[in-house]
């Protein structure tokens, strides 16, 4: 088996390294006498139509059958309250600075004691869809919460027969499976944002007084992602697609924070010019080993702003969360999409709206695209040097978006750094620059970089049709650089409307702030979490040398 859910005797004792007290806590309420299995679709659909506040919409699920739900099935709909986001201020890591391990043991142990009197739900999937990577995981819901419970069996994969067979022939690893509690009705005067808590070592979370279904999610993932580094894998929170041409392939992954333009470009069909295979948009692993990628998703949870009712993706919808609901003129209940009930509208697809979809790629990746919103850069850039093409994904600048419940008083229009677009990390950083350094020195893989800047460049808006253009060119390898100033090893795709002119000082000066500030990021690591996420000395060297071309 893939990871471990099942022990000798001899194996359960305080000497394993994998077990702990939080690892036991969380795994011993899944036993409770109040807790229900429901390892189905059509079960968990079944309790997810009666749960308090759901919509049975009059819209039809499509492929119920491959899916395992009912034949007369249809897209549900709920919503929450004022929260409609992921809340980063919840999320506290055991074992990174400053986070007291005997502190969290205790609210812990409090909060399964409390949750004790509510009736919860037990579900299993597996995270990885190849016999490459594929870990099992458990998610235990309290009743009220079926529609989130059975958005997270659609979500990852439920244990069906085939999948059962898949993860029995996958590659083992000494890992727990995944176990993950949430209550979203508990409430702590210390947290009143909520509190996901996670031992990523021993692969269990709690995430306590959050309702926002992604919070199941990225919790799930976090898990999945540690997990994966710990073995020999880079985690990735991206888009992964392989264009086939005529005498090659292109395998291309696009990294950036939800709201950036990243599944966009990852499901874009291109007019049907190229056969084009989609890994996913969201969420995958890269073997170092050999360059391989596995998706950790069937489905995809994406925004609902770019969605009129009539796209022809609305007919793979499974879910939905946070949208309206209202009546069509055949008196039919039908979903209001677009944000016009609130910002982050979501749906969970099913994976049955990619022509073309892979759950794993053997190909290595010949293109990484780093997804940005800074306005000192043209749409697109290539970077020559390794180094440098790590650097600039560690410092990603971008913006925050709907997709996150931002906590005090925070400038949403103000650029802020995520490296490689994933505020999921909960190991050093300067393991994932590494890891992404080897990828583009490699002579095997002879992995391109690019970055891509999906925001304004000079007061003008990039518009999708500008990025996938140039993905193109890039594709069919006639994308014809030119020198960017005077920054060695940087280039720049000419796009009609985005002229870029280094003898404008005012444009000079804009771009030596932005460098700057990602120079500021990087020296900052050193102190900041007790130097946790402290850098090599040549990543900031890199930086510096860019400043001193722009002097």
């Amino acid at each position: 088996m893939a990871t471990i859910g099942t022990y000798s005797h001899q194996d359960i004792s305080p000497d394993n390294s994998l077990f702990s007290s939080f690892k036991t806590m969380v795994e011993s309420v899944f036993y409770g006498n109040n807790v229900t299995p429901a390892l189905d679709l059509t079960t968990a659909y079944n309790l997810a139509k009666e749960a308090p506040g759901a919509v049975i919409t009059d819209m039809p699920v499509i492929h119920t059958k491959e899916l395992g739900l009912p034949e007369d099935a249809k897209i549900l709909v709920f919503n929450d309250g004022k929260v409609t986001g992921r809340t980063a201020a919840a999320r506290r890591v055991i074992g990174q600075p400053g986070i007291d391990r005997t502190l969290f043991e205790g609210i812990l142990r409090q909060a399964l004691y409390t949750g004790r009197s509510q009736k919860f739900y037990r579900g299993e999937v597996v995270v990885g869809l190849d016999s490459e990577f594929m870990v099992k995981g458990h998610l235990l819901l309290p009743t009220g919460y079926e529609t989130n419970f059975y958005s997270y069996l659609l979500n990852f994969q439920i244990l069906t027969n085939e999948f059962q067979k898949l993860y029995g022939n996958s590659i083992s690893y000494p890992e727990n499976d995944i176990y993950l509690y949430a209550d979203p009705n508990w409430s702590h005067p210390d947290f009143p944002h909520g509190l996901a808590l996670f031992d990523p070592e021993h692969n269990v979370a709690a995430v306590l007084g959050l309702n926002y279904f992604g919070e199941l999610k990225k919790a799930t993932l976090t898990l999945a992602w540690a997990t994966a580094h710990r073995n020999g894998f880079i985690a990735c929170h991206g888009g992964m697609k392989q264009y086939h041409k005529k005498d090659s392939k292109f395998t291309m992954a696009a990294f950036g924070l939800s709201g950036s333009g990243k599944s966009t470009i990852t499901l874009a069909k291109h007019g049907d010019k190229y056969q084009v295979d989609v890994l996913h948009d969201d969420a995958f692993v890269i073997n170092k080993e050999h360059g391989s990628t596995t998706a950790l998703e069937p489905a995809y949870f994406d925004k609902t702003q770019d969605y009129p009712l009539d796209d022809e993706a609305v007919k793979y919808f499974l879910t939905c969360q946070n949208v309206g609901v209202t009546l069509d003129n055949e008196k039919k209940k039908v979903i209001v999409t677009q944000d016009i009930r609130n910002g982050n509208g979501r749906t969970v697809k099913s994976r049955y709206v990619t022509k073309n979809r892979v759950d794993h790629l053997n190909e290595a990746i010949d293109a990484i695209f780093w997804i940005m919103k800074d306005d000192s850069l043209p749409p697109v850039i290539k970077i020559e040097d390794p180094t440098l093409a790590a650097v600039f994904g560690l410092t990603l600048a971008t913006k925050r978006t709907t997709a996150e419940n931002v906590v005090g008083n925070v400038d949403l229009d103000k650029l802020v750094i995520e490296p490689f677009a994933n505020p999921f990390r909960c190991y050093p950083l300067g393991q994932d620059y590494a890891d992404f350094r080897d990828i583009f020195a490699s002579k095997t893989t002879a992995t391109a970089c690019y970055i891509l800047n999906t925001g304004f460049y000079k007061g003008k808006k990039v518009k999708p049709k500008d990025t996938l253009g140039s993905i193109e060119k890039i594709v069919d390898g006639t994308a014809e650089f030119s020198a960017f100033g005077p920054l060695s090893n940087m280039s720049y795709l000419p796009v009609d409307g985005f002229e870029v002119d280094f003898s404008d000082p005012t444009y000079i000066d804009q771009l030596r702030i932005r460098m700057q500030g990602r120079l500021d990021f990087i020296l900052a690591q050193k102190t900041e979490n007790e130097g946790y996420n402290a850098l090599p000395a040549e990543v900031a060297q890199a930086m510096e040398k860019l400043l001193a071309e722009l002097a």
